[in-house]
């Protein structure tokens, strides 16, 4: 395989390609039987009926179109088991590389169909293009005035931060695009939308980035480890003639043209200056320094309820007090990130302070950045929210909207294996299973 180019913080990577390793290849689908049904009608008689769009994190995908694996749920499709309990869900595929601002345009668009509009003045700040891809739109009725439907956004990873970002411009819009002149402006830029999200709910989200990057360790080649950890996985010859893996970045003009071989494409793209030159890519909005300024633009809005998950797979070790170590259950390709993030400290001046609050980790994501925004944010919060005495999720009395509620730490489960599922599946489908019905019995 090529050599593949080196980003200065390459930890939006480092979550993209592990997170892919770690699936395993799509079970058929089957159909749910009658008694299934008829449980499921029952389970969501009470609250609400709205949509869960799952929005996946960094090299992601909407639900198998890699190697036939499924982002949500590894050997079993989380959206196919939702539904047969009769639940409504979408899985959109955004880009896996871009910018927050990018992927909450283009989940925008997905939803409620139309050409992507990436905003005049937003285009023209970072040089590319204003419009993307076209999507039929699953929702259409979400922009109509007179409709009553919502959704519950839930995203794993980046997928957290941005529908943090949609949920700003959708009840905001922005300043820049109003002002810009333009003939014609994005209804998600007027901040004129109707409020169609219900609630938010991340999972394992880098509120705070990631405290790992490349000043200790220096990474092989992304997309090597990604191709050949996924082929070993499924089974499948892939390489980079195959791999199929769309970048969706056409706005950059890194969009594959008719008759390009797949690996021309693949190193055009990996070879391009782009992530060098720009702040508008993952790779900025993933650092911690990028993160902060996430915070203080996509605010906490007031008629949406928040809600967080986190996973640990650390411990704080008594031989040596100044480090948290992984769980002998971790991912092996977490671990090298995981060791790291759990001594590091950096108090460099004009840069996010990171101390030992954040050591404890799920392999690439800390504790602390999973709970809830804090560098750069004033968002309210509330870290005692938790669950049912049985330690089961529910929508508790007196919830309160524009807050923060963090419902628990999933201990010995790693970043990945949150929605790979390759080990203790049942119960990671339960937390799902739990987290939908728990969504579903707020009110309309």
């Amino acid at each position: 395989m090529m050599n593949i180019y080196r980003l200065k913080k390459p930890i939006c990577l480092l979550l993209a390609f592990t997170l892919s390793a770690s699936l395993t290849l799509a079970a058929p689908a089957s159909a749910a039987s009658p008694q299934a049904t008829a449980a499921a009608s029952e389970e969501i008689a009470s609250g609400n009926t709205y949509p869960i769009v799952l929005v996946h994190g960094l090299f992601g995908w909407g639900n198998d179109e890699i190697a036939r694996s499924n982002y949500w749920g590894g050997q079993n499709s989380l959206r196919q088991l939702l539904e047969e309990k009769g639940y409504t869900v979408y899985t959109p595929s955004i880009g896996p590389v871009a910018s927050n601002w990018d992927r909450a345009c283009e989940l925008y668009a997905y939803l409620v169909g139309g050409t992507v509009d990436y905003g005049a003045a937003h285009a023209q700040k970072y040089g590319h293009a204003r419009y993307g891809r076209t999507f039929a739109g699953v929702l259409p009725q979400l922009n109509d005035l007179k409709s009553t439907v919502k959704v519950h956004l839930v995203g794993h990873s980046m997928g957290g931060e941005t529908i943090r970002m949609l949920a700003q411009l959708l009840e905001n819009g922005d300043t820049a695009e109003r002002s810009s002149g333009a003939a014609s402006i994005s209804p998600l830029f007027t901040g004129k939308c109707r409020h169609w999200i219900a609630s938010i709910t991340t999972i394992a989200t880098p509120h705070d980035g990631s405290q790992y990057d490349d000043t200790q360790y220096k990474l092989e080649p992304l997309l090597h480890r990604y191709v050949a950890a996924l082929a070993a996985l499924t089974g499948t010859n892939l390489n980079d003639t195959n791999l199929g893996l769309d970048f969706k970045l056409d706005q950059w003009g890194l969009e594959r043209q008719p008759g390009e071989s797949y690996k021309s494409y693949l190193k055009r793209v990996t070879e391009s200056g782009l992530w060098n030159k720009t702040k508008d890519l993952s790779v900025y909005d993933l650092d911690t320094d990028g993160a902060a300024v996430l915070n203080a633009y996509a605010k906490a809005q007031k008629d949406i309820y928040y809600f967080s998950i986190a996973c640990s797979d650390t411990y704080a070790s008594t031989l040596a007090p100044h480090n948290y170590l992984p769980y002998a259950n971790m991912t092996p390709l977490l671990l090298r990130s995981s060791l790291y993030m759990g001594q590091h400290v950096n108090y460099a001046y004009g840069h996010i302070t990171i101390d030992s609050s954040w050591w404890e980790n799920d392999g690439i994501v800390s504790v602390r950045s999973a709970i809830r925004p804090h560098s750069g944010s004033s968002d309210l919060y509330n870290e005692s929210y938790g669950t049912a005495q049985d330690g089961t999720y529910v929508f508790k009395t007196g919830t309160a909207k524009g807050t923060w509620n963090f419902i628990e730490k999933i201990t010995h489960t790693d970043h990945l294996n949150i929605v790979a599922q390759s080990e203790n599946k049942t119960y990671l489908q339960g937390k799902f299973y739990q987290l939908a019905k728990m969504l579903k019995s707020i009110p309309a």
